[in-house]
Parts: C-alpha cells; sequence; structure tokens
C-alpha cells in the first residue's frame, strides 16, 4: 500500500476511482447518500483541484484507489453553499473567520470497506493535513455517524461545535496542531 499526494489537476486521472469509491463509502449506512451525490462529487472535482490550496492524498494498492481525502484553503469570506451556514452558525461570525477561514479544510475522506480498520483513514487525514498553514486544519461531519465522530476524537481532532442533544447536526472539528483547539466549547 502506499499514498500519493496530489496537489492539482493531475487528481482527475482517478475520477472513475474516486467516484466508485465515494459510492462504497457514502452510498452505504449510515449515510445512506443517493448515488447521484456521488456523481456530484465527481462532478466537483475539476473545479476542486482549482482551489487555492488544494491537496490530496490517495492510498494505493496496487493500480487500485482503496481511499482518499481531498481538501483546501477555505477562503474569506466564509462559503455560504451546502452545510458551511450550519458551520458558522456553530461557531459564530468571529470564531468562524479566525479558526475555519485560512485553514486547510478536509472536504472528503473516504476508504474502501475492506480496508476499514486498518488505520488507512487515520494516515490519509494526515498527509492531508501535515503541511496545514500553521498546523490549522479543520472539517464537518454528521452526528447522525457516532462512528465517524468516535474517529475523529481519536485521531485527536477537537469537536468545536455541539449541536442539541437530539439534534442530528453538522459539527466542526479542529485538527490537532490548530492553535484554537483549546478555545472550543466542552459538550454539555
Amino acid at each position: 500500500m502506499s499514498i500519493r499526494i496530489f496537489k492539482g489537476a493531475d487528481l482527475l486521472a482517478h475520477t472513475t476511482a474516486l467516484h466508485s469509491l465515494y459510492v462504497d463509502a457514502f452510498c452505504a449506512p449510515p449515510w445512506n447518500e443517493d448515488p447521484e451525490k456521488a456523481v456530484e462529487f465527481a462532478g466537483r472535482l475539476p473545479t476542486n483541484v482549482r482551489r487555492p490550496g488544494f491537496t490530496a492524498a490517495l492510498a494505493f494498492t496496487g493500480p487500485e484507489v482503496i481511499g482518499f481525502a481531498t481538501a483546501w484553503t477555505t477562503l474569506a469570506p466564509f462559503p455560504t453553499e451546502r452545510c458551511y451556514p450550519q458551520a458558522a452558525a456553530g461557531l459564530g461570525t468571529r470564531h468562524t473567520v479566525e479558526w475555519l477561514c485560512g485553514s486547510r479544510e478536509i472536504d472528503e475522506l473516504a476508504v474502501r470497506s475492506e480496508a476499514r480498520g486498518t488505520g488507512l483513514a487515520g494516515e490519509l487525514l494526515e498527509a492531508v493535513t501535515e503541511d496545514a498553514p500553521e498546523g490549522r486544519s479543520w472539517l464537518l461531519t454528521s452526528v447522525r455517524s457516532p462512528r465517524a465522530v468516535t474517529f475523529y476524537r481519536s485521531q485527536g481532532w477537537t469537536q468545536a461545535t455541539h449541536p442539541s442533544p437530539d439534534g442530528k447536526g453538522i459539527v466542526v472539528f479542529l485538527g490537532p496542531r490548530h492553535p484554537a483547539r483549546a478555545l472550543a466549547a466542552e459538550p454539555l
């Protein structure tokens, strides 16, 4: 197994493999995404590879892609599409700008089902964040996957937002080297 880093359009040669892996990871429980989401993900790749700070880590076994992580620099003003408004609402305007803008944002992390539990996801996460500006990295995930939340905590990530106890919301995690980790609110 090897991990390769991609910083731009050369990633697009692997679009078919990334689409297949996305289906394997996210169109099954607990995410249960519609297969159209995988098509949308693959369709966003040509735009994403041009984002400032774009970085992808792909894990290979021979020629087969068995895992990937994609990330880029979050620009100011803070985005307003997808799940970003929920992140901003949870952190508030000041912390959103100070903690997230200019940081390495993890967009996707996926590992083939047969490679789960091997430590590969942690290796991919480290590979895609190791050169994050000033150690600043962050991501969003959903609390509907307690396994994902537990995984990020086990990797040293700090949960910075906390939905209501019965919520099914989005949470923000700050990376292990993010300077604002100690400032994040503890859960109730």
